[in-house]
């Protein structure tokens, strides 16, 4: 699937746990990719025709030409934006078949329970039962 720049990525500012990963990414990337905190006062879901708890179910990331990727899918597209080949190739080997099966699974229990993690509690990162799905 071809990716068009500017990448945007949205993360959970309020969540210990995917601002310090952010940071992290933050550090090394270059114009292509934009970084969106969506706990900030002035993030606006419906700008994007989604709803805030879509966004907090899971990391998403958006292309110039407004093609979403959600959970796995973001990291990978993040990955490859990055400047460091050692991220593209993590990207590559996430996406083998039987490896991005056990991504994804890993990272829906993570992304379901992050909240539950200690450097989460250090911030205010809250989801309620309603943007967990319950």
């Amino acid at each position: 699937m071809k990716v068009t720049y500017p990448l945007t990525i949205f993360y959970d500012g309020a969540c210990g746990v995917c601002s310090t990963e952010i940071r992290h990414y933050r550090s090394i990337a270059d114009q292509r990719i934009d970084f969106v905190d969506i706990a900030a006062v002035d993030f606006n879901a419906e700008s994007y025709d989604k709803q805030v708890e879509e966004f907090q179910k899971k990391l998403h990331a958006c292309d110039a030409d407004g093609q979403f990727f959600t959970g796995v899918e973001a990291f990978r597209r993040l990955w490859e934006a990055l400047p460091s080949p050692g991220y593209s190739l993590l990207s590559t080997v996430v996406g083998l078949p039987g490896i991005h099966f056990m991504a994804r699974v890993g990272y829906a229990a993570f992304a379901r329970f992050r909240h539950l993690l200690p450097s989460s509690h250090a911030t205010s990162c809250q989801i309620t039962d309603k943007q967990k799905g319950r």
